[in-house]
């Protein structure tokens, strides 16, 4: 497995292409590269529409491109007055402007969340599925932009490390990380110990250590302090957006419901029609969404609650304050 893992993050593992999967379940590049298309109307620029979540007092606005400053030249009767550098101009005696150019791209870093926690669903799609299409989405989106695109995907043993490029294979090499990582995901998978989040995100900050975009696209399972803390460190420095993949039964889990789970080699029977039983879990899935949605009000990071249960390319188009209009 450790040269599989070492294989992936090289981007050499050859694809595992599943046949005849439902795209509910399992994920494929073709899947991904069809969504290019429902991209083009999404945006994470700052300019957001009213309806968004990127807009308006529940989340903090995006950085915006800054300016990189290109020279210094005399001025000229079209120029605006807000452009003279009055020092140079009283150190020379002469009107002077300074000539600004818009930075052309914006790194980005997409990650996504591809551990067997993922890999469950109750109404419509699994949630690895639905963290795979919404990144997906996201990165046609930027690279359209033309900003620099790159990723972190990762499994339970295997994490893939796209650095960002403005280029299309930059864009493919992370698309086809997500397909190849989610192929991994099978009820007869056998057991391992799930990757630490706190390991990814680590990975994210030693990358993206100022003045990225920042997207990361999981159920965030297995969050600590030390999770707030490396997201409160990435938030301080670049632009972070959490899209909190959850599942419709966690906020609504039915009293008398029988439940068969496996890690692969042992199954054990839940049986919600005990109280206790029902109470515990009801808590432990609600308590983890509420915890990252403080993070939202705590360090000022948007936070777009994605469900399993909705198809994604709806869903991102109502968070982005784009339901109803054209195509």
């Amino acid at each position: 497995m450790e040269d599989r893992a070492a294989r992936l993050r090289s981007g050499l593992a050859a694809p595992v292409p599943p046949v005849g999967e439902d795209p509910r379940v399992r994920v494929d590049l073709a899947h991904l590269r069809g969504l290019e298309q429902q991209a083009r109307r999404i945006s994470f620029l700052p300019r957001q529409p009213s309806g968004s979540i990127l807009n308006g007092r529940h989340a903090s606005r995006l950085r915006g491109r800054g300016l990189n400053f290109e020279e210094l030249r005399h001025y000229l009767p079209a120029d605006d007055v807000r452009s003279i550098d009055w020092k140079v101009t009283a150190r020379t005696g002469t009107p002077h402007v300074r000539v600004y150019t818009e930075e052309r791209d914006r790194p980005t870093l997409i990650v996504v969340d591809q551990r067997m926690s993922m890999f469950f669903g109750s109404v419509l799609n699994m949630k690895s599925v639905t963290a795979a299409e919404c990144a997906a989405l996201a990165a046609f989106r930027i690279f359209a932009q033309g900003d620099r695109l790159g990723g972190v995907v990762f499994g339970d043993e295997a994490l893939a490390e796209i650095r960002p490029a403005r280029s299309r294979r930059a864009l493919t090499g992370l698309l086809t990380a997500i397909a190849q990582a989610n192929a991994l995901l099978r009820a007869d998978a056998p057991a391992a110990e799930p990757m630490p989040l706190n390991r990814v995100l680590a990975s994210v900050s030693r990358i993206a250590r100022r003045d990225h975009l920042v997207l990361v696209f999981s159920d965030f399972d297995a969050v600590d302090t030390t999770t707030e803390r490396l997201v409160s460190g990435l938030a301080r420095h670049n632009d972070v957006v959490l899209g909190l993949v959850s599942d419709p039964l966690a906020g609504n889990l039915p009293e008398g419901l029988r439940l068969v789970v496996s890690d692969g080699e042992l199954q054990a029977e839940v049986n919600t029609a005990d109280r206790a039983t029902h109470r515990r879990l009801r808590d432990m899935a609600q308590g983890r969404l509420a915890a990252v949605l403080d993070w939202q009000r705590r360090f000022g990071v948007p936070v777009l609650p994605l469900s399993a249960g909705e198809d994604s390319v709806t869903q991102m188009r109502r968070l982005m304050g784009l339901a109803g209009r054209g195509r």
